[in-house]
C-alpha cells in the first residue's frame, strides 16, 4: 500500500493484492481472539435459517484481511490514523476468495514533512462483488527508518575483491 515516505507519494497510485481464502479455521480463531460467538458466525444450524442460508464471515474480520492484504511498508508506516466510511456491501462466506485494491485519494502534509495518506481501501470477491470499502488513514515519515542494529548490513562496508 504504502512504500515510499509521504513526499514520494502521489496521489492516484494504486496497489492491488495477490487473493486469499477466507477459512472456517479463520473464522473459528477469530471467535476466540474476540469472543463474538454471534451464531450467525458459528452454528451452521442457525446460519441455515436465516437470510444467507449459510455461516458468514464476521465484517471485522473481512476488514482485517482486505486491509493485510495490501503491505504496508514498516519503515515509512508511523501509525494506523483511523478508518472512515467503513461498509460490508456484500456478505462474505467461508470458502470465499478476497482481493483487496488500495488507491491513495488524499494527502495532507505534517510538520516535518511528515504526512497523513488516505486510501480508498476496497475489498472484492471471486464474484467480482465490492464486499467492503472504506477510506484508510496512514501517518507516514518524511524519511525511511532505519533504526540502529535492524539490519546487520546496513552501512557495513564490503571488500568487493
Amino acid at each position: 500500500m504504502i512504500d515510499k515516505p509521504f513526499g514520494d507519494l502521489e496521489i492516484g497510485e494504486v496497489r492491488t493484492s495477490r487473493g486469499r481464502t477466507l477459512t472456517e479455521t479463520d473464522v473459528v480463531n477469530f471467535c476466540m481472539l474476540t469472543g463474538n460467538w454471534l451464531e450467525i458466525h458459528a452454528n451452521t444450524e442457525f446460519a441455515a435459517a436465516a437470510l444467507y442460508k449459510k455461516r458468514l464471515v464476521q465484517g471485522t474480520l473481512v476488514f482485517a484481511i482486505v486491509n493485510a492484504l495490501i503491505p504496508f511498508e514498516s519503515s515509512v508506516v508511523e501509525a494506523f490514523y483511523g478508518t472512515d466510511k467503513l461498509r460490508f456491501l456484500k456478505p462474505s462466506f467461508i470458502g470465499d476468495t478476497v482481493w483487496a485494491r488500495s488507491e491513495i485519494i488524499h494527502l495532507e502534509p505534517k510538520k516535518d514533512g511528515a504526512g497523513v495518506a488516505t486510501c480508498e481501501l476496497l475489498g472484492v470477491n471471486q464474484r467480482k462483488e465490492k464486499i467492503m470499502r472504506c477510506e484508510f488513514r496512514l501517518l507516514i515519515r518524511a524519511e525511511r527508518l532505519v533504526p540502529a542494529g535492524s539490519d546487520p548490513f546496513f552501512s557495513m562496508e564490503f571488500d568487493r575483491t
